[in-house]
């Protein structure tokens, strides 16, 4: 059976204004390198922290939540002020833009980036993604479909608390949108589920900042930093962190 090697943070050094890359759930660093290696090579310094439990088995996901995740978030944003950078922005996909609204709201960040922030989501959805992601990993370990059939049923059984915790986590971060007034930047993409482009509509509406833009990308489903649209999307997030 193969032993997955876990996914590992990165950090490229680019220039004196930093960018926290926040990746979305069930996924990890991987998604945001493209994105990057060409802020990078635009003169920013990157860094993207794995979130707990991310690239490990589904079983020992669940053993996380939204607390480590944030403080994960934390640790990232205090590495970067420790190695100097005094202008750190805060970029984030789906799981991590949630938690990039959180920073806007309770840190000093100089701009806040979104793409494919679920607001409006129900513990099940989120549910559906671990047995998916569940599932994948115990394939790419090598199981057989018997084998992972037995370990899926064992699966339903185990707490789903850390999901409950990732509800409420929105549901918090949603009724602070008002206290969030640094500039932002909201994508969705076209092709994800039509609730995200509500969702991008809501925290639109909601933040207090007088610098807010909003943008809907044709070609793009949920994860946009590696989809059709990924060229423009890069430009775009460059441009705005530009005028940050």
């Amino acid at each position: 059976m193969l032993k997955l090697l876990p996914p590992r943070p990165f950090f490229y050094e680019g220039g004196e204004k930093a960018v926290l890359l926040l990746h979305s759930f069930t996924s990890n660093p991987n998604d945001m390198k493209k994105l990057g290696r060409y802020l990078q090579k635009n003169h920013y310094s990157c860094y993207a922290p794995v979130f707990s439990g991310h690239g490990l088995s589904a079983e020992d996901l669940l053993t996380y939540g939204p607390s480590d995740w944030w403080q994960d978030a934390l640790d990232g944003y205090q590495m970067l002020k420790d190695k100097g950078f005094e202008k750190i922005a805060v970029v984030g996909l789906s799981l991590g833009g949630v938690l990039a609204l959180k920073a806007g709201q309770e840190l000093e960040v100089n701009g806040v980036v979104t793409m494919s922030v679920p607001i409006q989501r129900e513990a099940d959805f989120l549910r559906k993604r671990v047995f998916y992601y569940a599932k994948r990993y115990k394939q790419l370990e090598g199981k057989d479909e018997e084998q992972i059939n037995v370990e899926m049923e064992e699966l339903h059984d185990l707490p789903f608390d850390s999901l409950v915790e990732f509800q409420q986590l929105i549901d918090r971060t949603r009724d602070n949108l008002a206290h969030l007034t640094s500039p932002i930047r909201i994508l969705y993409g076209e092709m994800d589920e039509p609730l995200y482009k509500e969702s991008a509509e809501e925290i639109f509406q909601s933040v207090a900042s007088d610098q807010k833009t909003m943008k809907g990308y044709p070609n793009s489903k949920h994860l946009m930093t590696l989809g059709k649209d990924m060229n423009d999307v890069n430009e775009d997030i460059l441009t705005f962190l530009n005028g940050c």
